[in-house]
């Protein structure tokens, strides 16, 4: 079998069996979706942090927030021991060294959202304080701004590019799904990819369709290797 050349990072965990099931077919973190003011998966933070702490051992745990300020992404994470933190809105980079000084130990990965190529000067703005980037699609302005789980793919070059410009590990999110991923992975270059709604049958984690999206992220990491 393909060694993974591709991290997988399956989001929306709603129980520790589905971070169980998503562990065993390869996945390498899970997401956990905090307070959200739309998508799909929300759990809030006590849930995640049941299954923060029951997950197995080296399967990374990320919390999606949508916090803006520093103490109210700290005080999540002070609920949810999670390992990484990941932050959905473009928050102001100057709430950064504060999250870093309250939990230095957490990992930090900024979502950019794919709107339009303006976005591609986000990577130098955030590159001093975060460990990693995920490139996503969603909307953030408006009256209904929405922080991923839209199911749509965005614009892969303008993602290409990014991933061209920073030395940063960046993970490619927006409807993956088995039928697209090794297109995906094959024009966009990412450390890793990040997929929900993909993955899921009537709200579950879906065994078959993992199994599928898994076997094209082997078979793109092939080529990428070759």
């Amino acid at each position: 079998m393909t060694e993974l050349k591709v991290d997988v990072k399956v989001c929306c965990m709603a129980s520790i069996d589905e971070a169980r099931l998503a562990a065993r077919l390869g996945a390498s973190a899970v997401g956990l979706v905090g307070d959200m003011p739309s998508g799909p998966g929300v759990i809030g933070a006590q849930a995640a942090a049941k299954i923060a702490r029951e997950a197995p051992t080296g399967l990374d745990t990320f919390l999606l927030t949508s916090g803006e300020r520093a103490a109210d992404i700290a005080n999540e994470l002070a609920v949810c021991p999670a390992s990484t933190v990941q932050i959905v809105r473009h928050i102001d980079p100057e709430e950064y060294p504060a999250l870093i000084e309250a939990v230095p130990q957490v990992r930090r990965v900024q979502v950019i959202h794919i709107e339009d190529e303006d976005t591609l000067t986000l990577a130098t703005r955030y590159t001093p304080f975060v460990h990693a980037f995920l490139l996503d699609s969603g909307r953030t302005s408006g009256a209904t701004p929405q922080f991923g789980g839209t199911g749509n793919t965005h614009d892969w070059s303008i993602s290409a590019r990014f991933v061209a410009q920073t030395e940063l590990p960046v993970y490619l999110a927006g409807g993956l799904k088995s039928a697209n991923v090794y297109e995906a992975i094959t024009q966009v270059c990412p450390y890793g990819v990040d997929l929900c709604t993909g993955v899921r049958t009537n709200d579950q984690l879906d065994e078959a369709k993992l199994h599928s999206f898994m076997s094209e992220v082997r078979r793109a990491s092939e080529t990428l290797g070759n």
